[in-house]
């Protein structure tokens, strides 16, 4: 028996059902929903009572998507439904490997299939409709694409006997995100699917990138043909070693070196241990780049912290003390800050050794094959008394800053007294999500990671990654403490996607800084000799929303409430937490004067 579906309002004739067959309905028969003639409707091949050859898959092309994807270890799969993915969400309503994860916004589901990588390692996974569902997800998938996180998106996508006719909600899906995939395609025939779907998985990891699928409606729900691809013997990763003859040269160049300093990046993020390691080995300090933040406990007595814009500036000073950098698995875009400074580089990527500068020795493979064979490979040194003396000076000054700001009890909350009380707080087994904003200074400056795992949209920058970070990690991990720090900004983009922390009841943290603003874009413009403009909000009472979603929401106005609230949501174990701290709007991470300047001039 067939199913036959209305191509206006996506009526489906079913004649098992309706117990006629669709070739006998009179010529003027009409559609009963929207009263479009018979010739209005597409066959669907469904995979009715077909002989099934041994090896082939029994189902739909919905089904077997499905189930490839279970082959790879996928578990989630986060989107919005609609006509048009209708059998993608049906064959994972029945799968028992693979679970949907409905949103309230595309763009949290690319946001959460990011983070999916970011965390855990393994791909992500997110689901749109045709149209407005493809384009939403563009930032989140952005994010993930400058971040070199492997994400696949399904694209639901109008029948494919339409395509090309400017068909309602179509838009040229491949043309769209072929500038920033690494693969796009359409599966276009049954036939196809299986292979076409592990290509788009093998090439998301292996290059890194994000991975689209273009599904046209009647494709899904046709009988699938083939089998389905394990991934054991499909999809294979592996960690590329570093030649010998390159590790020398970089082992002889460290081996000069008096005053060495390790800065580690995203690629070492697997090798913290062997990363202090190397630096007790060769009286080396350690720095990190922001997405490397709680790599290397920031409580040991070599670690520095985070170098960079949003980095502590006592990273910045050390780095310009040593005379030698050892960058493990960044590009480095730090370069500004030590001009001078001679380099030496390892990692996966050998188009990020040398890129904007110039290297001693590079050695191109990844950092956790490298370290283990140059720790056997350069001597064995005691650290540099005067350059001991000048970088623990400046790593205590900094910590001296921090905890003085555990005592800032001004009313609206300073954002330091925020960061400086989370040192304590936070669990040290936590994850860690941060939004993009002038938190993100005060966060990285000002939080001391020992144990804890810090995660962000590093080279995109996006507000509203955050929380759903938190949602991917919770969802995953439930048993983990999450904590999403966002501002006011980041939050309200997507601050609907608390309700799914309700609903998956995900004990979920949320910190938000409430300053009424875009307190980043004002320090922006002050900085450029602007006047305050366009950057204020009238802002809801987050907590109160909070609540009112079925979450747990506290307001905090007084310094002395913020330690109880956040200990209080610390107990929740099955729902999500908001606090919402009304910070200082004229307190910034920025240079003295700044603040004060943000204040003034600004249109009435």
């Amino acid at each position: 028996m067939a199913k036959w579906k209305c191509s206006v309002c996506g009526y489906i004739y079913d004649e098992a059902r309706e117990e006629v067959p669709f070739a006998e309905l009179p010529d003027d028969w009409t559609c009963p929903v929207c009263g479009a003639p018979k010739s209005a409707f597409n066959l669907i091949e469904g995979a009715g009572e077909r002989e099934v050859a041994e090896g082939e898959f029994a189902g739909t092309v919905a089904d077997q998507i499905v189930a490839q994807l279970a082959a790879y270890g996928v578990r989630y799969v986060y989107g919005i439904p609609g006509d048009s993915n209708l059998p993608l969400v049906d064959a994972m309503r029945r799968s028992k490997n693979v679970d949907f994860v409905l949103v309230r916004h595309e763009e949290t589901a690319a946001f959460m299939a990011s983070a999916r990588y970011k965390i855990f390692n393994e791909i992500g996974v997110c689901l749109s409709i045709a149209g407005p569902g493809t384009t939403n997800l563009i930032t989140g998938l952005m994010d993930a694409a400058t971040d070199r996180s492997p994400v696949l998106a399904l694209l639901g996508q109008v029948t494919e006997v339409r395509l090309g006719s400017e068909a309602f909600q179509e838009v040229d899906q491949l043309a769209l995100y072929h500038p920033f995939t690494v693969y796009a395609e359409t599966i276009s025939a049954p036939a196809r699917a299986a292979n076409v779907v592990n290509t788009a998985v093998k090439k998301a990891y292996a290059e890194h990138g994000v991975a689209a699928l273009s599904l046209p409606t009647d494709v899904l729900a046709a009988a699938a043909a083939g089998g389905i691809l394990t991934g054991d013997r499909h999809v294979f990763g592996g960690r590329v070693a570093p030649t010998e003859e390159s590790l020398r040269a970089v082992a002889d160049v460290i081996a000069r070196a008096k005053r060495p300093l390790v800065f580690a990046g995203w690629g070492a993020r697997f090798a913290g241990a062997d990363v202090v390691a190397l630096a007790e080995r060769i009286g080396a300090f350690v720095a990190t780049t922001s997405r490397a933040k709680g790599v290397v406990p920031e409580t040991h007595e070599l670690a520095v912290g985070v170098m960079g814009s949003i980095g502590a500036p006592c990273a910045a000073r050390a780095a310009q003390a040593s005379d030698l950098l050892i960058i493990l698995g960044s590009g480095f875009r730090q370069r500004n800050l030590v001009p001078g400074v001679p380099a030496v580089q390892v990692d996966w990527n050998g188009a990020r050794i040398g890129k904007t500068f110039e290297v001693e020795a590079g050695a191109v493979g990844d950092v956790r094959e490298a370290l283990p064979r140059l720790l056997d490979l350069v001597p064995a040194k005691d650290m540099d008394e005067d350059f001991q003396k000048a970088v623990r000076g400046y790593r205590d000054e900094h910590m001296r800053d921090v905890a003085a700001l555990r005592d800032e009890k001004t009313r609206p909350v300073h954002p330091g007294f925020v960061v400086s009380w989370l040192n304590e707080l936070i669990p040290k087994d936590a994850v860690v999500t941060v939004d993009v904003g002038d938190h993100t200074y005060w966060f990285y400056k000002m939080f001391v990671a020992d144990g804890q795992r810090t995660y962000l949209s590093a080279n995109m920058a996006s507000m509203a990654f955050a929380l759903p970070a938190a949602l991917a990690a919770s969802l995953h991990e439930r048993s983990r403490p999450t904590f999403c720090v966002t501002g006011d900004g980041g939050f309200g983009m997507l601050m609907a996607d608390f309700t799914t922390a309700v609903r998956e009841k995900l004990p979920i943290k949320v910190i938000l800084f409430n300053d009424r603003r875009l307190k980043n874009i004002v320090k922006e413009q002050t900085i450029a000799g602007f006047p305050r403009y366009g950057v204020e909000f009238p802002n809801p009472d987050f907590a109160e929303y909070a609540a009112s979603a079925g979450g747990l929401g506290v307001r905090v106005d007084d310094p002395d409430d913020f330690a109880p609230a956040v200990k209080k949501a610390l107990k929740e174990k099955s729902r999500p937490s908001l606090i919402e701290v009304i910070v200082d709007p004229a307190a910034m991470a920025a240079p003295a004067g700044v603040a004060l300047a943000a204040e003034k001039g600004s249109k009435k």
